[in-house]
């Protein structure tokens, strides 16, 4: 398990298997990893000291969405700062996450090599 100040990157998904997925590529790639199976969740452990250098973040979630998540934490002067990488299928993920202010988006179905490239760019070991 990863200590709260220790996470390099917070992956915020309902879908386990790529939640899953993406935590085993991460943390073989060197980084360590917190996971959120929706904005509600990765909220909280922001809020309780989980402090990522990036969240990758897919939209379409229950319980608090993606937008619904980044209007959040744009509003917490603590949390604003972090960058974010919309994961999404959604046909204009590009508008989206510049609507957004995101970092980065990486269209789904992702390519896993593109999406590591994303993450070493934006989080220097």
């Amino acid at each position: 398990m990863t200590a709260a100040g220790d996470t390099q990157v917070l992956v915020v998904d309902d879908d386990f298997d790529i939640r899953d997925t993406l935590r085993e590529l991460l943390e073989i790639e060197g980084f360590r990893v917190a996971i959120a199976a929706n904005g509600r969740e990765a909220i909280e452990q922001l809020r309780n000291g989980v402090s990522p250098r990036l969240i990758l973040l897919d939209l379409m979630m229950p319980e608090m969405s993606g937008w619904e998540f980044r209007s959040e934490q744009l509003r917490d002067p603590a949390l604003a700062e972090i960058p974010v990488v919309i994961l999404s299928a959604t046909p204009d993920v590009a508008r989206t996450a510049a609507a957004l202010h995101a970092a980065g988006f990486v269209r789904k179905p992702f390519d896993l090599d593109q999406l590591i490239e994303m993450v070493q760019e934006r989080v220097p070991k």
